[in-house]
């Protein structure tokens, strides 16, 4: 593949814009500034990084992303009243069109999903495959017994024709508990904490799958999943 097509299929603009990236002499490979739009790279099964500006890119035929979203940002490319997600992220992904993986609600944080491989986000969205989401809420009431109970055994939600369940359940504090779910009904945690007599006052999602959000990243910072991360999501 050429220099022009690797930027551009990793966002970087159009063809044009590419190219004059390259000419200008605003792109290196292996350290070695490559001013030839039209120079082959071979791949060969590994890891190819370029650089743009003296900030190193890998090449990756599709974007698998991680965020850990904070407070206060919509998940969407137009926000109503907030700033966008992807305003936290290189606009290199927006141009080749990365999307979240569902959505977190605008005051929930935690671990979010960008991807631009539209298999991916079908497979962990659809709500025929079942994947399990841990979130941790903060609760205005202590949370007791009965309410557990009751979200393990289903609670009744508005314009839902049966109870739905949580998979588990768990304090981990007098006004905090984990929560498992499958289903991403809209505002789904929210709710079922409601239908069992308390109110959610804080959310955060912590797992997706076998994936669980590093404690290392910062609120507001991104990471790219490897192949491992990609095998823990499909695992859990």
């Amino acid at each position: 593949m050429n220099l022009e097509s690797i930027l551009f299929t990793q966002g970087f603009g159009s063809r044009r814009q590419c190219r004059a990236l390259i000419g200008d002499g605003r792109v290196s490979v292996a350290g070695v500034v490559c001013t030839d739009a039209n120079t082959d790279f071979s791949f060969d099964g590994h890891d190819f990084h370029f650089s743009v500006d003296g900030v190193d890119w890998p090449y990756r035929e599709h974007a698998y992303l991680l965020l850990n979203k904070p407070a206060g940002y919509e998940c969407s490319r137009d926000p109503q009243h907030h700033p966008s997600v992807f305003s936290l992220l290189p606009p290199q992904f927006a141009e080749r069109g990365v999307q979240c993986v569902g959505r977190l609600d605008q005051d929930t944080t935690g671990l979010l999903l960008l991807s631009d491989d539209g298999k991916f986000v079908h497979m962990f969205t659809s709500p025929k495959r079942k994947v399990p989401k841990v979130y941790v809420a903060t609760t205005r009431h202590p949370v007791n017994d009965a309410q557990l109970d009751a979200l393990r055994g289903g609670v009744l939600l508005h314009s839902e024709p049966k109870p739905i369940a949580v998979v588990d359940a768990q304090t981990r504090g007098e006004c905090m508990l984990a929560l498992t779910v499958m289903e991403g009904k809209y505002h789904q945690v929210k709710r079922m904490i409601a239908a069992a007599g308390n109110r959610c006052e804080a959310l955060h999602r912590e797992r997706v799958g076998g994936l669980a959000l590093p404690a290392a990243l910062a609120p507001g910072a991104w990471q790219w999943l490897d192949e491992a991360d990609l095998g823990s999501l499909r695992s859990g």
